[in-house]
């Protein structure tokens, strides 16, 4: 039998691109709602609890009322929101984050799929903090550049419509220092406080990277760039979606410059250590349309179904 899949928002960035991934399977039954009644909340609740798996791609509050509409216990609901990502209950969907993850996922019915940001972030800090190098109470700074697409629809809009030459240059936001992908960024790598964090949108369309820089000397004795680099390269070990990149990255070096975008139209995520021998930076990057929303979101109902889980992707 086919699985059924309901996406709730279905006319967003997110929903679309889930759309796109969903198109190519022949396992998959999606269910649709007509155009007349997206607003219709019997309409949409008799959708979400006909589904085998439910993506939420909506606004926070929005969220949280499909989330109480759903009454049938067989469907799985995947957010895309920031509504769940640390509620109890909810299982974030990184099933890279930790070991007994992927069985976390293939047991719960609530999936709270995470942040483009906080993905690149987690994916660098968690495994250091879990293996000791790193203390959870080491305060961090990170920057993140992204490409227009992760603002949504009005955003892409604004980039297009071309004439605003602000647009032509890199925009530094969220500059009340209250992003809303730190509480997860903080939660889901265990650190006592999340960091100073500085998201920048850019003149491109997809494409993220962040950055988290360390001096040595402020971690344990003895930690030094290529552990923290073999601590990484271990926990991702036989990650199909996780590419550890070597230590100081030859190819870049080379060439001088990081490429921002050249995990696009993967759900890959690459992870690199650059060094001194005071200094560490800490890089990672990922497509925020693919590993950094829509894809992971496929990616964990693969694993919550038990089918392999690049289908699709």
């Amino acid at each position: 039998m086919k699985t059924r899949v309901f996406v709730d928002g279905q006319e967003g960035t997110t929903g679309l691109r889930i759309h796109e991934y969903l198109a190519q399977r022949a396992d998959v039954e999606v269910l649709r709602i007509d155009a007349d009644k997206r607003k219709d909340a019997g309409e949409r609740a008799r959708l979400l609890n006909s589904a085998d798996v439910a993506f939420l791609c909506l606004p926070d509050a929005a969220a949280k009322e499909a989330a109480a509409l759903v009454t049938n216990p067989d469907t799985c609901l995947i957010d895309a929101s920031t509504a769940h990502r640390t509620a109890p209950g909810w299982v974030f969907g990184l099933p890279e984050l930790a070991p007994g993850q992927r069985a976390a996922l293939r047991a719960t019915k609530r999936i709270a799929n995470p942040g483009c940001h906080a993905s690149a972030f987690i994916l660098l800090l968690r495994p250091l903090v879990d293996a000791g190098l790193m203390p959870a109470d080491l305060p961090l700074s990170a920057t993140s550049i992204t490409g227009y697409s992760g603002g949504g629809k009005k955003m892409i809009e604004q980039y297009e419509a071309g004439g605003d030459t602000r647009l032509q240059s890199p925009r530094p936001y969220a500059l009340k220092l209250a992003h809303k992908h730190l509480p997860e960024m903080a939660a889901h790598c265990k650190l006592a406080s999340p960091p100073v964090f500085v998201p920048i949108v850019s003149n491109f369309y997809k494409g993220l990277s962040v950055s988290v820089p360390l001096h040595l000397s402020q971690l344990p004795a003895g930690v030094t760039a290529v552990r923290l680099h073999a601590a990484l390269a271990q926990r991702y070990a036989g990650e199909r979606f996780v590419r550890v990149m070597p230590l100081s990255d030859p190819a870049t070096l080379e060439d001088g410059f990081f490429d921002v975008q050249a995990c696009n139209d993967t759900n890959r995520a690459d992870v690199f250590v650059f060094a001194s021998d005071t200094q560490v930076l800490l890089m990672s990057r990922l497509d925020n349309l693919g590993k950094g929303a829509s894809g992971a979101a496929v990616q964990s109902m693969n694993v919550h179904l038990g089918v392999d889980e690049g289908l699709g992707l």
